[in-house]
């Protein structure tokens, strides 16, 4: 028989030993599982890290620094080209080639011509850069790699310098960048947005990040043309863009430089795996200072 000191000894014991337990349970580390940190937009993650994909659904990580405008269901960034993390452009600031002025590019696609307005009063290094490449022939039988119309219009982005090899497997292309045959070094330029209200633009940052409340001047409405690039804001080098649609959530964040004037109807009708047949500056050469 149990006497009721002993009864009260194991008691107290059976409670302590319960509450020790509680208090061990309690203390011990969450097994929840938090949800994956998004990055931000990838003009650039659409098959793979693409150098320059512009809008992912999850984020627009890889078309560049994130944005916190959303971003078409299923549509990825169209500006993101991998680089290596920490990547910069190669040359200072100065040194890219400017556009002082106007200049005209006509590109033929299926045998059929797009007209560029290519605008370096607003975006001189961004514009400098692309009638330079054009000029050197770099976009000469270069594939539009990317292409996204569904669930609604998004982006055609081409000018992969690698997609030239008609054997390199377009689920790759997206990753590529204009090598100087200089320097044997990727060239790339600083992200350059010009606000509404300046007189200079903003390089290196997104309009969001500098602190700039007012709208870009040159901005993404149907037909525009934009560099594509990575994360890094600073990792545009040869692959662009043209908006199929207005994409105000763009606008601040990717580097505008040109319009299309005439073939919008072309661009709507390229394919992924179309190819550039040509590339020519028609006008305005002479403004081209590198």
């Amino acid at each position: 028989m149990i006497h009721s000191s002993q009864f009260l000894i194991f008691y107290r014991q059976f409670w302590a030993t319960v509450l020790v337990l509680l208090l061990t349970a309690c203390s011990s580390p969450s097994n929840s599982v938090s949800a994956p940190e998004v990055s931000s937009p990838n003009p650039t993650t659409a098959t793979q890290t693409n150098q320059t994909e512009l809008a992912s659904s999850s984020a627009q990580s890889e078309l560049s620094e994130s944005s916190s405008s959303s971003i078409p269901p299923g549509a990825e960034a169209t500006s993101s080209v991998a680089i290596p993390p920490g990547a910069k452009a190669t040359a200072p600031l100065g040194q890219p080639p400017k556009l002082v002025g106007d200049a005209t590019v006509v590109l033929k696609v299926k045998g059929q011509l797009i007209t560029i307005a290519v605008n370096g009063k607003d975006a001189p290094i961004t514009a400098g850069n692309f009638v330079d490449l054009v000029d050197r022939g770099v976009y000469d039988g270069t594939a539009f790699h990317r292409v996204v119309r569904t669930p609604s219009p998004f982006v055609v982005q081409g000018g992969d310098p690698q997609s030239k090899d008609v054997t390199f497997p377009i689920q790759q292309l997206g990753t590529g960048n204009f090598i100087d045959p200089k320097t044997k070094t990727p060239r790339y330029i600083p992200l350059e947005i010009l606000p509404e209200d300046k007189q200079q633009p903003v390089y290196s940052k997104t309009l969001k990040s500098a602190g700039v409340a007012v709208a870009p001047k040159l901005k993404h409405t149907k037909g525009a043309v934009a560099m594509a690039r990575a994360q890094d804001t600073d990792s545009a080098s040869a692959q662009f863009y043209f908006s199929l649609a207005d994409l105000q959530f763009l606008d601040g964040d990717y580097a505008v430089f040109g319009y299309v004037t005439e073939g919008m109807n072309i661009v709507d009708q390229i394919q992924q795996g179309d190819r550039i047949e040509s590339a020519k500056v028609t006008k305005g050469l002479e403004n081209l200072k590198r």
